[in-house]
């Protein structure tokens, strides 16, 4: 009884078989599917090399939401050279939440060589390259989060040349801690003096005719980095800048310096690296070696069709009839007329 019921199972099994085997000796084999055959395996082997080059790339994902932190602190990053002594220039930074001067007690003030060496050209040729793909490409952004690229690579490399010649300018650099708000960070002639409504500057002992005023507006945006090499918080600008020459004579006024007015961004900028899961890869990759297989074999039964058409008619057209033939006697030939072969 158990036997019985195996094998009715086993029967009604088979018959829910979706893919029945055909017998080899049905099978027949042409010059035609094979050629179509290895055309459709090297487009396999092609489509899937490049689905899994596809599968180990990653792509950023960018998000936009409401930035909430307002408690924490603003890190600046200062690198500037003046073409100045030191002991003329002087740089502070104006809370505009506060009526009052943020120190810029972290600056580090040293004389050095406004000219730069060979070395340091390059460095800023690379510097200036760089910036100027950012601006056509969006792409090389992508880039540079994912390769977790440093700030630190970014520093000026020292003087390699001869350190003989006496100084003739003032490198300005170190790192500010400042409130996410907007604020003026400036670097003009004189030092600053501070007093209850805001600050000064001893400007009229060193301030000469036909100075310059360089004004840069930075929209800051804050930026949450998550990849798989790295996960920070950090901060994207924009800058747009404008200069003119400061002359009281010809009514052009306002204060030499360099003037660096900065707004932040109310929304918060999420850049997540993501990567394809396998089972997407999986999928496309059944979707490309079972669509090429079905595709192929339906274009070799429709080409091998229209071949048949034209081979019939073109061997049809190779025969015609032969016209009944009278007998002297006057009588027709009745018989099945019989093809002759224009070929011969």
């Amino acid at each position: 009884m158990r036997r019985l019921n195996r094998k009715k199972t086993l029967n009604l099994v088979k018959e829910l078989d979706a893919f029945p085997k055909v017998p080899e000796s049905y099978v027949e084999t042409s010059a035609s599917g094979g050629t179509v055959s290895l055309i459709a395996f090297t487009t396999m082997a092609l489509l899937t090399i490049m689905e899994f080059s596809v599968y180990q790339d990653t792509w950023m994902k960018y998000e936009y939401e409401v930035d909430k932190d307002f408690s924490s602190k603003l890190r600046i990053n200062i690198d500037i050279t003046i073409a100045m002594k030191c002991q003329y220039v002087g740089a502070d930074v104006l809370d505009l939440a506060e009526t009052m001067v943020a120190s810029a007690d972290g600056l580090i003030y040293e004389p050095v060589i406004f000219e730069l060496s060979p070395q340091q050209k390059e460095w800023q040729r690379m510097l200036q390259l760089i910036q100027s793909r950012l601006q056509e490409e969006h792409s090389l952004q992508d880039v540079i989060f994912k390769s977790a690229f440093k700030s630190s690579s970014t520093a000026l490399p020292p003087r390699e040349d001869d350190l003989s010649q006496s100084p003739d300018a003032c490198r300005i650099r170190g790192h500010l801690n400042v409130n996410k708000v907007a604020g003026n960070f400036h670097i003009t002639v004189g030092k600053a003096i501070p007093h209850p409504r805001g600050h000064a500057h001893l400007a009229a002992l060193v301030n000469h005719d036909y100075n310059q005023m360089f004004q840069y507006f930075i929209t800051v945006v804050p930026t949450k980095l998550q990849t798989y090499k790295i996960s920070a918080e950090t901060h994207q600008f924009s800058v747009t800048e404008r200069e003119r020459i400061i002359n009281h004579a010809a009514g052009s006024h306002g204060v030499s310096g360099i003037f660096m007015k900065y707004d932040l961004s109310s929304l918060m900028v999420t850049v997540t690296e993501e990567h394809m899961p396998f089972w997407q890869f999986f999928v496309r990759l059944c979707g490309i070696v079972g669509g090429i297989f079905s595709t192929t074999g339906m274009l070799h039964g429709i080409g091998k069709f229209i071949v048949e058409i034209i081979c019939c008619r073109f061997r049809l057209g190779s025969y015609k009839a032969v016209h009944s033939v009278p007998f002297e006697d006057g009588h027709t030939d009745n018989h099945l007329p019989l093809l002759e072969n224009n070929t011969h």
